[in-house]
C-alpha cells in the first residue's frame, strides 16, 4: 500500500514540479485528513522537506452506473529547505516516543505514526545532508545504533535493524541456555 501511495504522490505532486520524492512518513496533525512529512530532491539537487495533506475528494465519473467516485488530492501545507534545518531533535533517545522537533528559524513539532518512521526520516535527512550539502546534519536525542551503519546495518531500512535486533535476541537466548559452572 505504501509503495502505491508513494508512487502516486511522487507522480501527482513532486514530478509535476520537477522533483523526486526520496522518503515520506505519515504524521499525526490536528487538521482533518492524512498528513505526510515528505523529503524531495529538485533537479538542481536541493533537498526540501514538506508537510503534505492528503484528502479524499468526490469527483464526477464517466461511468453511468456510478455518478461519483473518490480520488485523493495532495496539497503541500508547509515547505522548508533541508539546508535551513539546524537541528533534528528526537526529544528522548531512551523512550519509544514518535515525536521529534525540527529546528528551523522556528521550532516545528512533529508526531510520526511510529518510532520506526521517525528513525527512517532521520536516516534519510542525515544521508541527504551529507550527499548534497557535504555537512552532517546535527541530530540530538537519537539512539545512534539505529542511525549509524554498523557491520550488519548498511542503510537499507528498518528490516535490517529488525534483523540485527533478532540476532542479538537469539544470542541472549543461547547464552541463557548455557550451563553455569558451580564453584
Amino acid at each position: 500500500m505504501s509503495s502505491l501511495l508513494r508512487e502516486e504522490m511522487d507522480r501527482v505532486l513532486f514530478r509535476s514540479e520537477g522533483q523526486k520524492l526520496e522518503e515520506f512518513i505519515e504524521i499525526e496533525e490536528q487538521k482533518q485528513g492524512r498528513h505526510f512529512l515528505c523529503v524531495s530532491i529538485s533537479k538542481d539537487k536541493e533537498a526540501q522537506i514538506s508537510v503534505v495533506l492528503c484528502r479524499r475528494v468526490k469527483h464526477s465519473r464517466t461511468n453511468k452506473l456510478q455518478k461519483y467516485g473518490l480520488e485523493d488530492s495532495y496539497e503541500r501545507t508547509e515547505t522548508w529547505a533541508l539546508e535551513d534545518l539546524l537541528i533534528l531533535d528526537g526529544r528522548d533517545a531512551d523512550t519509544d516516543d514518535p515525536c521529534f522537533l525540527m529546528h528551523f528559524d522556528t521550532v516545528r513539532s512533529i508526531r510520526a505514526v511510529s518510532c520506526a518512521a521517525k528513525y527512517t526520516l532521520a536516516r534519510c535527512l542525515l544521508s541527504l545532508s551529507k550527499k548534497y550539502h557535504h555537512t552532517a546534519l546535527k541530530l540530538k536525542n537519537y539512539d545512534w545504533t539505529y542511525i549509524q551503519p554498523t557491520a550488519v546495518y548498511t542503510d537499507r531500512g528498518d528490516c535490517i535493524v529488525l534483523a540485527q535486533i533478532c540476532f542479538y535476541a537469539f544470542n541472549l537466548v543461547c547464552l541463557s541456555l548455557c550451563p553455569v559452572p558451580l564453584a
